[in-house]
């Protein structure tokens, strides 16, 4: 289950603080291989075969530890996106159900008291600013104006009109990037394309039917039909 809310600030302090940390590692590494690489070209003449051998080990096993503190970055990273989602995507369903027991409350009250025009009125007016949060479908100004209930009130033709169902529905957001062979975006697990000139860059575990992550390089389903077909 979801844990609340009010721990997302010490969770994501958390997160930041493990990433703040791989990149100090990242650097740590990059220096290294910058060392080993200026011994490697001031010694290399006067090293027999096997000391050359085992020192571009070294900086082989550099390069390889910087390239999985980067990736670990990344995963971190997307994982934290995903936490932040899940909140939002519970709070909009959250409200939707607010809404729609208010709206049923609503039904079953006399509309012509007084008191219940005068909340009417007040909610009416509040909630033609804007939509709030991102499980809508669109704004009050982008639906049809419909007659007013009896007291003067559309209250139940603005923010009542969504149902709890709408919003899990919703779209994450139009402007994010879209990734994988599935054209859909960054959300689990995802793996690189080791082909700098990949179109596409991430996937899905799913989509490419990995459970984890394979070990030395992996080239994407597209990438390697264009490889065969150069050979």
């Amino acid at each position: 289950s979801l844990p609340g809310i009010e721990n997302l600030p010490c969770e994501l302090q958390r997160n930041f603080q493990l990433m703040r940390e791989l990149d100090q590692r990242t650097e740590d590494k990059k220096a290294e291989i910058d060392r080993l690489a200026a011994e490697y070209v001031e010694s290399v003449r006067n090293m027999v075969p096997e000391e050359r051998v085992e020192h571009l080990k070294k900086i082989q096993s550099a390069y390889s530890k910087c390239k999985e503190y980067s990736d670990d970055k990344v995963q971190l990273a997307m994982q934290t996106y995903e936490m932040v989602d899940k909140h939002i995507r519970r709070l909009d369903a959250d409200l939707a159900r607010f809404e729609a027991d208010l709206k049923d409350k609503l039904e079953g009250s006399d509309f012509e008291t007084p008191g219940s025009r005068s909340l009417k009125k007040g909610r009416s007016q509040k909630d033609k600013r804007g939509s709030r949060g991102r499980g809508r479908r669109a704004s009050e100004e982008d639906t049809p104006k419909k007659k007013k209930l009896k007291g003067g009130s559309d209250f139940a033709d603005t923010i009542l009109s969504v149902h709890p169902s709408d919003v899990l529905d919703m779209p994450v957001d139009p402007n994010e990037p879209t990734y994988c062979l599935c054209h859909q975006v960054s959300y689990g697990e995802m793996i690189g394309c080791d082909n700098p000139d990949c179109p596409i860059e991430w996937f899905h575990f799913a989509c490419v039917d990995l459970t984890t992550k394979p070990k030395g390089k992996w080239f994407c389903p597209r990438c390697v039909q264009e490889r065969k077909k150069k050979k």
